[in-house]
Order: structure tokens, then sequence, then C-alpha cells
């Protein structure tokens, strides 16, 4: 350590010595930040912690979940409030579940690598058909007002076809000119995607039209407070908007509780 400080002083006199008209408030990171957005946890609900969570939405009320793992996977419905279970199917033990979004009452659930879409009537879970995925591993899913909206892994949003599953457009995401990458479970709210960047406790607000993140939220603390309770608790995976009540959710992998935030959208 001893060898390291002489040259750090040393370069400190440089710059004080060869900077002294600049302002004292100058800075010489001139790095772009992202907008930091502040929250506050305001309720807790149930979770189950044997769900491997990969999707998450309201719907009606309610919560609907997609779990993975091969064997494991399953779609469930169940009351936010207790965590009862309503109705629930599970996949194929061939199939890891992903991402899934509901639109126009229909339920859409991403699989892993297996390339399929299974749909799914969302009154009571009725498998309606399955649709090939070609765009490489399934992610995360939600839904604008016309397309289906998912993620691979990557730092782009792909847009699909309702009912066909077909690839319309991709948008590329990026973070003061850097892409933004790992983008995982999404959330479309008023004219915005919120996404989990997996790995990062992070969530990102995203204007697709401009395919830029203008806010971020750093949830370390709530996965720190929750590892502190559940110390089997997995990442960060879950958001959850209820477009009845405007309240704003988060969750994740085998977590106990599901995270009420306050936030400005």
């Amino acid at each position: 350590m001893k060898k390291a400080i002489l040259p750090v002083l040393l370069f400190i006199s440089i710059v004080s010595c060869t900077n002294n008209d600049n302002n004292p408030g100058d800075t010489l990171d001139n790095t772009p930040k992202t907008p930091v957005i502040s929250y506050s946890v305001v309720n807790t609900l149930p979770h189950d912690t044997s769900f491997f969570l990969e999707g998450l939405e309201f719907y009606k009320g309610k919560l609907v979940e997609s779990t993975g793992l091969e064997g494991k996977s399953k779609l469930v419905e169940y009351d936010p409030a207790t965590g009862k279970i309503s109705k629930q199917v599970k996949l194929d033990s061939i199939y890891f579940g992903e991402g899934i979004t509901i639109f126009r009452d229909t339920v859409y659930q991403m699989t892993y690598k297996e390339g399929v879409v299974h749909v799914y009537d969302a009154k009571d879970f009725k498998k309606i058909k399955q649709l090939p995925y070609k765009n490489g591993e399934g992610w995360g899913l939600t839904h604008d007002s016309t397309y289906l909206i998912g993620t691979n892994g990557g730092n782009s949003l792909h847009y699909y076809e309702p009912g066909t599953f077909k690839l319309v457009r991709s948008v590329g995401i990026t973070e003061n000119g850097v892409p933004a990458i790992n983008l995982n479970e999404l959330e479309y709210i008023n004219g915005f995607v919120y996404a989990n960047q997996w790995q990062y406790n992070a969530i990102l607000k995203i204007d697709p039209t401009k395919g830029e993140v203008v806010a971020k939220m750093d949830l370390t603390s709530v996965y720190q407070q929750e590892k502190a309770q559940n110390p089997s608790a997995d990442s960060l995976n879950g958001i959850a908007y209820n477009p009845d009540t405007k309240k704003f959710y988060i969750t994740g992998k085998n977590w106990s509780k599901i995270y009420e935030l306050r936030f400005d959208l």
C-alpha cells in the first residue's frame, strides 16, 4: 500500500498546481449519471419461498406468477393479501417457466431454452395453444396496448405480435450511451418499461421510444433485508404494478415477502 500512496500524492500535487484557475466546485468526473429513483417500503405481502419466481403480474386484483426450474415450473394465481392459491397449472418437466404477461384475458408464458410460449385463458388457466419462440432464451415479458414486449438476457426490448408471437421489431436499450445489459423481468407502466437488471439489484426505468434508461432504482437494501430474514432467498426478479390501486411491488426468487414500494412513477 505504501508504494501506491506516493504516486497518488504526486498526482494530486500536480493537479492542484496546474488547475488553480478552476472553481472550487469543479470536478474531473464528467461521466453522465443516471437519475436515481428514491423510494420507501410501505408494506409487505406474503410470498411462497418455494416459488423460483420468473414472472409476476396482477390480473383483476389477483397476482399471477410464473415459476422456473425443470420439474418445478408452474403458473399460479393467488390472493396477494394472504398468498392463498386460487388456481394453478404445472408445466411438463421438460419446461423451465419464464416471464409472463396477460393481454386481453390471455396469459402468455415464456420458457427459458425450450423455444416455446404457452398460451392460456386467464380466467381458468385452460391451455389454448403453444407458440414457437425463435429469439434466443426467454426471460421477461410485458405488454403495451398493441404488442407483447420481451427480453432474452441482452440489452434489447423485443416486440411480438399477440396471438402468433412473431417478432415485429427490437429496440436496443442504453444507459448513458452504454448497452444496459441483463434486462430481465418487465412491467409496462404509463408509457415506460420498468426492467429488473438481473444480478444488479436494480430496476431500470426505460423510455422505449428513445431506447434509453431515464432513471434507476437501487434495491440492494431491500435484497439485504430479505436475505437477513430468509437466507435461502435468491436474486431480485419480480415486478408487479396493480393498475387498480396504483401500487408497485417487487420480490424475488424464493423470497418470503413481496415489498410494496412508494415512489414517483
